[in-house]
């Protein structure tokens, strides 16, 4: 079974800066491919940035290039999303997800497999 469990996230002012963090079970890193999503309220979950098993390439939704930062330890499991410069509009519940290799889309949140619980990020202006 696999499981995910993000941690990290808060309160904080517009412009601040937040890290969560994804732990996953043992040996997952070897097969999948990992995400980001996010979903505020009265709103559809949303793609947020991607990274695939190897290789220095991340995927990033429009709205955050240059504020965020995707990064992966294989050998720990776990998954990081670095957010800078946080706006209000930043503020939702984000989630970790991971996606089979080769199968759909990076930015589909139906292309992913398992889930996490989700953490809560608020940014006051």
């Amino acid at each position: 079974q696999v499981q995910l469990v993000e941690s990290g996230g808060g309160s904080v002012q517009a412009g601040d800066s937040l890290r969560l963090s994804c732990a996953a079970s043992e040996g997952i890193f070897n097969s999948f491919n990992m995400g980001w999503f996010r979903q505020a309220p009265g709103k559809e979950r949303e793609f947020v940035a991607a990274v695939r098993r190897i290789g220095n390439n991340p995927y990033y939704a429009d709205s955050v290039k240059g504020r965020f930062t995707i990064s992966r330890d294989n050998a720990e499991n776990m998954l990081y999303l670095y957010m800078n410069s946080l706006k209000p509009e930043d503020t939702a519940v984000y989630y970790c997800a991971a996606k089979r290799l080769g199968s759909g889309l990076y930015y589909s949140p139906g292309s992913y497999d398992f889930w996490g619980q989700g953490t809560q990020v608020t940014v006051s202006a």
